[in-house]
């Protein structure tokens, strides 16, 4: 029904009430043709009349969405699980804007062990079909999955050629011990054979029967004494040991079941799946969704459940959820028809189900998190972040060079002030700089601007392939208002003051202008903002970690002059040797005694030194209580 365009809501109406009460598939159209929704149902009259009655509770999404219908079509269907299938089918060919749906348009790959061949082939494939093969899978990560193969073909050496034809000599991977070379007719097929059925356990997470396979046969050929034989079990059951001990035992049932979780955003939603076999967790799996929104996860996981199984290889008796899908009758009716037997879909409350679906949410949140990070990361999305951040500060030129500048100290000692860019919207690590500061006293205004002004007058003496000679379109300083107009003074002393400069505050996470000007606060959720704080965090990195090695240098070489016998010379041969003072401190008498020309006296004086000190100064990243290791940030 639409509120937007002249359509005949009688029409409609009259639609709905003429629908069957059959289970089957509905699909909802816009004005224009296109397809906005499909759903699945028991009954095809009392789904579709449910989003049209006014006591329907629903979220703003279905509000707006059942506001665009203009016209509905449906397919009845023998049972709610061909509904089932249908509805998977049409949202995967029409991708419906209001269903949730696997994000990645391509076939995730299936591990194809080829049993309907004499000498059966593992191949990796991206369709699954009814031809007699076993298959494993889907697995997102392929690039994985194929470093896993490439481990096994070293337990079980099967060929990987497309086609099997027989050869004068085999190729190299059976010189490097990766395959039986069947093509030359020196492995028998029961011989092969009894080789892929100990993969085909291991892919199943039947690895306990292949050692008990493994121990019998090297025993047994031991007994009859083929050593080589039973070398090569031996060989087998190490190699099956270290390709088994990552996999950790977390569960004391030892049925074959998945544990799913789901986490959502207000933009994608991602469904973390545990692979456990025989109590064993066997792998794992991130499956991104699109369409879904927080407050319809029970939506989210059934439409996960329908599309994922129905491309799995492979449906275990039990699957826990992290919470209640919709539809779980037809789903544990639709899933017991593809397995052949039961399956049980559960949402544990307590025990260890409910550790296990709770560590998989977890797991499911931190993937989304870093897809996201990853997408805020990208070069495009900064672009974009950046165009807008020339907006929000009103720069009249693109910035594409931002220099960040901090300043980190310890009570005016050990001051340093740091330089990092971002340049293209990409930090440019070969143009960081770091700067020894001469500025006396703990003094944040003095030392910021002495580190502006040595980095613009470097550009006077440099070539113009230095990066010294590129200025900026956009400075940014660590701190407030002062700081801001202590750069803008260096900047308008070097004839630069049409170069935009402003303060980025820690905790309120504003922007400060030099000037009376009002501050510029960006939205929280803002990538221009994101981008800024990122760039300020990286120029208080870059300080810190130079100020902490300066320091740590000073103390130890101040303990060191304190020392009997070690004058200048000794204590730049130490330093030199062990390449910084905190190994210097840490080093025993014998690696002591390895510095050239130090003898053991010496050595023994040093060590006795460092190891009868009664309180050990604190470590770098400590300071007194009242100081900070940098000035600029209380």
């Amino acid at each position: 029904m639409s509120r937007a365009q002249d359509r005949d809501q009688a029409a409609l109406a009259g639609q709905v009430e003429a629908l069957p009460d059959k289970p089957g598939v509905y699909v909802f159209r816009d004005a224009g043709g296109h397809v906005l929704y499909v759903g699945k149902a028991r009954s095809l009259r009392s789904r579709v009349r449910s989003y049209f009655q006014a006591s329907r509770q629903t979220g703003p999404r279905q509000e707006v969405m059942v506001g665009q219908v203009a016209d509905l079509e449906y397919i009845v269907t023998a049972t709610p699980g061909q509904a089932l299938i249908v509805e998977s089918n049409l949202v995967k060919k029409h991708r419906p804007r209001y269903n949730v749906r696997l994000r990645d348009d391509k076939q995730y790959p299936y591990v194809r062990v080829g049993l309907d061949e004499d000498y059966p082939s593992v191949t990796l494939v991206r369709t699954r079909e009814a031809d007699g093969a076993r298959y494993f899978g889907p697995y997102t990560q392929s690039h994985a999955l194929r470093d896993t193969l490439q481990a096994l073909r070293a337990i079980f050496p099967h060929r990987s050629c497309r086609r099997l034809v027989a050869r004068d000599r085999p190729c190299l991977n059976h010189f490097i011990g990766r395959c039986l070379a069947p093509c030359l007719g020196t492995v028998t097929k029961a011989q092969y054979r009894e080789m892929i059925d100990g993969l085909l356990l291991l892919m199943s997470g039947r690895d306990d029967q292949l050692r008990i396979r493994l121990e019998e046969r090297m025993l047994q050929a031991a007994e009859d004494l083929h050593f080589e034989q039973a070398a090569r079990h031996r060989d087998q059951l190490r190699s099956l040991e270290a390709v088994v001990d990552g996999q950790e035992v977390v569960t004391t049932s030892l049925r074959d079941r998945d544990v799913i979780g789901l986490a959502a955003d207000p933009a994608h939603a991602c469904a973390q799946v545990f692979f456990f076999r025989r109590g064993r967790l066997v792998g794992r799996d991130s499956y991104f969704l699109q369409g879904a929104v927080p407050g319809d996860e029970g939506e989210a996981l059934s439409a996960f459940l329908a599309q994922y199984y129905g491309l799995a290889a492979e449906v275990p008796g039990e699957i826990l959820l992290s919470l209640p899908s919709e539809d779980q009758s037809l789903l544990e009716e639709w899933l017991g028809g593809l397995r052949g037997r039961r399956v049980r879909l559960r949402v544990p409350q307590r025990g260890e189900g409910r550790r296990l679906v709770d560590l998989a949410r977890e797991n499911a949140a931190l993937a989304l998190r870093e897809r996201r990070h990853r997408r805020e990361l990208s070069p495009e999305r900064v672009r974009q972040d950046l165009v807008a951040l020339q907006a929000a500060l009103n720069l009249e030129d693109y910035p594409h060079r931002i220099e960040c500048y901090d300043i980190s100290n310890l009570s005016g000692q050990d001051a340093v002030g740091s330089m990092v860019v971002l340049e293209g919207g990409q930090p440019k690590k070969a143009d960081y700089r770091r700067f020894r500061l001469r500025t006396s006293g703990p003094d944040d205004y003095a030392m910021l601007a002495e580190t502006l002004r040595r980095r613009l007058q470097r550009r006077r003496v440099s070539s113009e392939a230095d990066s010294f000679a590129v200025l900026p379109d956009l400075v940014i300083v660590d701190g407030g208002k002062g700081q801001a107009r202590a750069a803008a003074e260096v900047l308008a002393q070097e004839d630069l003051a049409g170069i935009p400069v402003f303060g980025l505050a820690k905790e309120a996470e504003v922007l400060h202008g030099p000037g009376d000007e009002a501050t510029v606060t960006l939205p929280a959720s803002s990538g221009a903002l994101f981008v800024l704080m990122r760039l300020r965090d990286e120029a208080h990195r870059f300080a810190l970690a130079y100020h902490r090695r300066l320091r740590a240098k000073r103390l130890v070489q101040s303990e060191l002059d304190h020392i009997p016998g070690v004058g200048p010379k000794r204590r730049t041969l130490l330093l030199r040797h062990f390449g910084s003072g905190r190994k210097v401190r840490e080093a025993s008498l014998e690696q002591l005694l390895t510095v050239p020309g130090m003898p053991r006296p010496l050595a023994q004086r040093i060590y006795n030194h460092f190891r009868s000190q009664v309180a050990a100064p604190p470590p770098i990243s400590q300071c007194p209580k009242g100081e900070s290791p940098h000035g600029n940030h209380r």
